[in-house]
């Protein structure tokens, strides 16, 4: 089955966050990819990073950069989307796992903008950000980010 990306409502942009762990190093990739309700590219970005070997802990900091990403196009009407159920229930007021410190800036953060909604959506939804995390772990550790025109691999519109 093709992947199907799920739109936002009108006037949100949808920010999709996924993480990568290689299997045979210590780096991981953070990444988010945000688009309008039409599907346009609006920015994108990763976080390459050494040392984070908890996949959920990598999701939690999928979802921080997503805000991140936010913050730099400026908008202010949010729907961010991870395949990561557990995270998102955290975010959302449960328990907040290990990664408590992570939750508690993403709450803050989404405190700054005018709608923020988190929700958990299947991986085939999400298949940008997945594919740019994934190609993005043999990339320099830092922060990248992409503004005006979409990283390999990322459509400049999801109905291309």
């Amino acid at each position: 089955m093709a992947p199907v990306w799920t739109p936002p409502l009108t006037g949100f942009t949808e920010i999709n966050v996924d993480a990568a762990l290689s299997k045979n190093s210590n780096i991981t990739v953070v990444a988010a990819i945000a688009r309008d309700s039409a599907g346009v590219f609006l920015g994108a970005s990763v976080v390459v990073l050494e040392g984070i070997t908890d996949a959920e802990i990598a999701e939690a900091l999928a979802c921080r950069e997503g805000l991140a990403l936010a913050k730099d196009i400026h908008v202010q009407k949010l729907r961010f989307a991870s395949d990561c159920a557990n995270v998102i229930r955290n975010i959302k007021g449960g328990s907040m796992g290990t990664y408590s410190q992570i939750v508690r800036e993403i709450r803050s953060g989404g405190q700054l903008f005018e709608s923020v909604e988190f929700v958990q959506e299947n991986r085939r939804t999400n298949g940008d950000a997945h594919r740019l995390a994934r190609s993005s772990l043999y990339g320099s550790t830092g922060r990248h980010v992409w503004f005006l025109s979409p990283p390999d691999g990322v459509r400049n519109s999801i109905l291309e």
